[in-house]
Parts: C-alpha cells; sequence; structure tokens
C-alpha cells in the first residue's frame, strides 16, 4: 500500500464570528414531535436512519447503545402517521446473540443494512466484535436477510470474504460499504500465544462480485453478495514518530462523487478514517487519514494470495494510496465516540477535537490536508457524533442535553432544542432528512410499566 504524507501543522484560529454562548433558542422554528411510544426499543443509527423520500426511519430494538448482542429486531416507522412495520427477526434470539443492530438505509433504493451476529452465537460463543457480519433486507421483502461480507474462517479461505465481524456500516452515494473490521482468527491467534494481534481496521465491501463460501452447516460461513477486501494497514507496534498505526476506525466516504484532488483530478472513491499513532515520545495519538480507492480496487485485490497461516493479516493492496492529513496538537477527541463526516461536494471532513480551554468543538479539515479550521466555539463540549446536512451546509449534534446546528462556513450555531433534563435528554446522534428540513433522534423515557424505552423524536422545522 502506498504511503504519502500531506499536511500542515496548523490549527486555524478564526474570527469571532458569533457570539461564544451562541444564539437564543429557536423554539419558533423548530417542533418537536414524538415519533414512537410503544413498549420496545428504538435505537436509531449514527446516520442515514431516513428513507430517500423521507417517508420512514428504520431503527432496532436495542434499549441502550451497547445492547446489539441483545436485540433481535429490526423495524422502521412512518415519519408522517407513526406506522411501524417490522423488516426482520433473529431466528433463536437470546441475551448471547445472535443480535442485530446499526441499521442503515441505502442511498439507492428501499434497502435496509444492519450489523447481524453470527448466526449460531450462544452463551459458549455470543456475539461479539469478531462474530458480526452485514446484512441487508429489502423493505418490500421483509425477513429475507441477504449476507453482503462474506465470512469463511475454515482454510482455505476466499478471496473477497473476511474473517471475523465488520460493524458501523456506512454506504457510498453508489452503494459501495465501508465497515470497521476485527478478524476472528487473529483474535484466537493471539489467545493461543500468536505474535499478531487483532487489530481493529477498516474494510469495505464492493458490489458486482458475489463471493461463494461453502457453508459448513455452523452458521460460521456464509457467502457474500459483494466483494469484500481490507483498506488500512495496522501494525502491532507503530514506530513513534511515524505514521504507523494499530487502530483504523470510525471512518467515512469523503463526499456523494469523491473529492478534486490538489492536481484538478477528481478521486471518485475515497475514505477518511480515524488512526491511533504514537507520537516522538511513544504516547498514544488519534490522527486523520485518508486512502483513495481506485475504481479496479476488486481486480488487484482479487489476485492476492490469502496465507493459510490463521496468526497472518488479511493484506492490503498495494494500489490503494494513504496519506495522514492532521497533525494536531491533542489528536482528535475520542470522547464523544464519533465517526468523520463529509461534507456533499467533498471538501471538507468533520471531526471533534478539544480547543484550548479543553472543549470539545466541530472542526474541519480538507481531504488534501492543510489548515484545521474550529468551526464552532461552544461554552460547553459536544457530546455526540456529527451529522452534515445532505446539502453539506450545515452540521447537527447534542451538546448540553440540547440539539444544535451549526452553520459550517461561518461558525453561526444555534440551539433549535429545549434543554432537557438529564434523564430525558437526547442521547446518540442526530440524523437529517434528505430535504433538511427535519431532524431525528433518541430520548430515553419512562412507560406505564416501570421500565425506560428508547423512543424516536423529530424535530420539524415550521
Amino acid at each position: 500500500m502506498t504511503f504519502t504524507r500531506n499536511f500542515k501543522i496548523v490549527q486555524a484560529v478564526l474570527p469571532l464570528l458569533v457570539t461564544a454562548c451562541t444564539t437564543q433558542p429557536s423554539m419558533k422554528s423548530y417542533q418537536e414531535i414524538q415519533l414512537t411510544n410503544d413498549l420496545s426499543g428504538h435505537c436509531i443509527n449514527s446516520t442515514a436512519v431516513f428513507s430517500p423520500d423521507d417517508q420512514w426511519i428504520v431503527y432496532d430494538s436495542r434499549l441502550v447503545d451497547s445492547g446489539i448482542g441483545a436485540a433481535g429486531e429490526v423495524a422502521m416507522v412512518n415519519t408522517q402517521t407513526g406506522e411501524i412495520k417490522t423488516l426482520y427477526k433473529t431466528k433463536n434470539q437470546t441475551g448471547f446473540g445472535p443480535g442485530v443492530g446499526a441499521v442503515t438505509f441505502s442511498p439507492k433504493g428501499d434497502r435496509v443494512l444492519f450489523i447481524h451476529g453470527v448466526r449460531n452465537a450462544n452463551e459458549e460463543k455470543p456475539y461479539s466484535f469478531t462474530r458480526r457480519t452485514g446484512v441487508a433486507v429489502d423493505i418490500n421483502r421483509p425477513m429475507v436477510p441477504i449476507f453482503i461480507d462474506a465470512r469463511n474462517i475454515t482454510p482455505p479461505y476466499t478471496s473477497g470474504a473476511l474473517r471475523g465481524g465488520t460493524h458501523a456500516h456506512t454506504w457510498s452515494s453508489d452503494g459501495w460499504i465501508s465497515y470497521t473490521y476485527n478478524d476472528y482468527l487473529l483474535e484466537q491467534s493471539a489467545k493461543n500465544g500468536g505474535a499478531a494481534k487483532d487489530l481493529r481496521t477498516i474494510g469495505i465491501s464492493v458490489p458486482g462480485k458475489p463471493v461463494s463460501v461453502t457453508d459448513d452447516g455452523t452458521g460460521e460461513n456464509n457467502s457474500g453478495e459483494m466483494f469484500s477486501l481490507i483498506v488500512a494497514e495496522v501494525k502491532d507496534n507503530p514506530q513513534p514518530g511515524s505514521d504507523e498505526i494499530d487502530k483504523a476506525y470510525d471512518e467515512c466516504w469523503i463526499g456523494s462523487n469523491g473529492y478534486l484532488r490538489p492536481d484538478g483530478a477528481r478521486q471518485r472513491h475515497a475514505i477518511a478514517y480515524q488512526g491511533n499513532t504514537r507520537d516522538k515520545d511513544g504516547n498514544l495519538k488519534t490522527e486523520i487519514f485518508v486512502v483513495d480507492i481506485p475504481e479496479d480496487i476488486v481486480e488487484k485485490a482479487d489476485v492476492f494470495e490469502i496465507s493459510p497461516d490463521s496468526g497472518t493479516r488479511l493484506p492490503v493492496s498495494g494500489a490503494l494510496v494513504t496519506r495522514r492529513i492532521t497533525d494536531l496538537k491533542q489528536g482528535v477527541s475520542n470522547t464523544p465516540r464519533h465517526w468523520l463526516r463529509s461534507s456533499s461536494d467533498g471538501s471538507l471532513i468533520g471531526f471533534l477535537a478539544a480547543d484550548d480551554q479543553g472543549i470539545i468543538q466541530l472542526h474541519t479539515v480538507s481531504p488534501n490536508g492543510g489548515p484545521v479550521k474550529q468551526v464552532t466555539r461552544l461554552e460547553s463540549s459536544i457530546t455526540s457524533p456529527i451529522n452534515f446536512s445532505f446539502d453539506g451546509k450545515r452540521v447537527a449534534y447534542l451538546s448540553g442535553n440540547s440539539v444544535f446546528v451549526t452553520d459550517v462556513a461561518t461558525g453561526a450555531t444555534e440551539r433549535v432544542s429545549q434543554k432537557y433534563p438529564e434523564e430525558s435528554a437526547p442521547t446518540g446522534a442526530v440524523s437529517w432528512s434528505h430535504d433538511g428540513k427535519t431532524l431525528a433522534y433518541n430520548r430515553h423515557l419512562p412507560a406505564a410499566d416501570g421500565k425506560t424505552y428508547l423512543q424516536v423524536f423529530l424535530l420539524k422545522e415550521k
């Protein structure tokens, strides 16, 4: 894998365009609507929860963010009527799995995609980072699983199949899929004294070349509708002061049509991701990396021989070009956990990092590297993942138990919801409708049975 470096050690200080305390809440501009109220979990994903026509929001039945292994249902709710349609239920669901969660709508049609635990999950082999895969369902054919990334943990290993677990799937505008990945065979090898660790990395699945894997009846292996491969190289012991990383994660596709390189050429497919480096003193620091992916990557990756050694990592193609694009004083913030996000034109990558007072603020940087811009100047930290509106002009997030929206160009920031009590405050991410007129998010609310459930709420422009 070709690796180049392209950044400036700059963290820009912008003129104060809005008051530091942000504007007053715009309660006349938005109306809050509770969309669900039944006695179930309604956990929406960190992004892409609206159908392309904005008529439906998809969710899973988790009660808490960490509960995928115990959640057995995927459903969608109509944004106008509140009607609920069940799309998928797992078989033989227990608290140990299989589990489903983190559902997203495809940008190209009536299909949703979600994490699905390995089908034979039980108390001895429960749902875990290395025991999950991406499954899709066409909303007009509910209950019929479509396995996206092939899984093969039985030698000989299959080109285009993975050997572990995929997570937090994200669609590109033309139907490619990215995710974080953990390798089951490396995990087991390390437990038995193997030298290589199971290090989280980034993978993609590309349509057009299905992968066939023999189903041995255990439920561990499955064929896949797409060809899958690893796109970020990780190393067990990164060299201090280098661009080597031991973890790649929480990525995004850049732009709806890629981005423009400095030479004016368009890079159609590229991913920005967070990578854990070591500074010259050996301290961990998270930076942003970009990997450019050639259009013929499947043909280039399909020629690799996969080592029969279960303790050897899957290969990473040398056709991929990776660049580190930031050198931040404190690094990217890991609290709150968030995924990088890109503006629709591909010119900006949004991320969270602390300002000089330690407050977590929204920042942006070009995929080509260069100066980092601090966009928000909040008095209290952002506490959630971030999402760009589909036109790329605004970003939504949580801060101080409230929903905020920031204009990316000017930094003008508005609190668009009330400030909620801690016990019923918004949680998770705030997602945009395609037309930019509605925001969706979760809140925990008590019910008549004495339990608390995640419900879906909307903020609609009046």
